[in-house]
């Protein structure tokens, strides 16, 4: 029981502290992807309100994007 208790404790720490998803694009290859990491530079931006709590949801988000969908 106790075991069962610290796995649980565990995966609500880790959810708490876990990192956003964003919707980025390349300005090159002017292609979107999902990222775990904020763009810091100048190569890649945030597409629309392209940050988001889970990577499905990203990728879901990611579809509906028009500047994602017209590559």
């Amino acid at each position: 029981m106790i075991g069962t208790l610290v796995v649980a404790a565990s995966v609500v720490a880790e959810i708490a502290v876990a990192a956003e998803f964003y919707v980025v694009r390349d300005a090159s290859t002017k292609k979107c992807t999902v990222v775990d990491t904020k763009p810091t530079t100048t190569t890649t931006t945030i597409v629309d309100n392209g940050t988001f709590k889970t990577k499905t949801e990203a990728e879901t988000g990611m579809k509906t994007m028009k500047v994602c969908t017209t590559n």
